[in-house]
């Protein structure tokens, strides 16, 4: 029987975490992801998710490398507790983490005016782009869900062009989207 369900958003988030009695999905875009995790044999044999990986950071003065456990998670109206015991299980396990809440968005926010307007909107520290989809499908099924991410980009700086990449649908990163092309002018 699988215990805890693993959502990550790319390849190495999935080799990080992989260990017996864990399953792990991955998905590339929330549509995939979604889909993913509402299938019946995942919800079927898991005791609950953790939403684990990157995030980009909201508050002012996260530095890079910084943990946050998600309080709750946000996505446009919508709001889901985390569950409690779990998550204070994983902050005695992580003294310097953040306890906060996590905002949910589509596509990497990506620039210092767009994180501070969703940071005041929200009051979130952080965005990443699984957690919610992680929590509504733990929500719909009454399962219990935690978000352990780090920060990998500041509030105050942009991220740079190259790291706003278009996954693979393995969820590797798709170099050759980064070069230049001879066919393009």
């Amino acid at each position: 029987m699988i215990l805890t369900t693993v959502v990550v958003g790319m390849k190495l988030e999935a080799w990080i975490v992989r260990q017996p009695g864990i399953r792990v999905i991955r998905g590339v875009n929330g549509s995939m992801l979604a889909a993913l995790l509402a299938h019946t044999d995942v919800v079927r044999d898991c005791r609950g998710f953790i939403s684990f990986g990157v995030a980009g950071g909201l508050a002012p003065n996260l530095r890079p490398g910084t943990w946050i456990v998600g309080s709750e998670i946000l996505y446009g109206e919508a709001r889901f507790g985390t569950h409690k015991l779990w998550s204070k299980n994983i902050l005695a396990r992580m003294p310097n983490a953040i306890y906060g809440t996590i905002a949910g968005a589509s596509a990497p926010i990506a620039q210092p005016d767009a994180k501070r307007a969703m940071q005041i909107e929200t009051g979130a520290v952080a965005v990443d782009m699984e957690s919610h989809i992680v929590a509504n499908v733990a929500m719909a099924h009454g399962l219990p869900m935690v978000a352990a991410r780090v920060i990998i980009d500041p509030a105050e700086h942009a991220l740079p062009r190259a790291a706003v990449v278009s996954l693979c649908s393995n969820g590797t990163i798709d170099i050759a989207s980064r070069l230049p092309s001879p066919c393009r002018s």
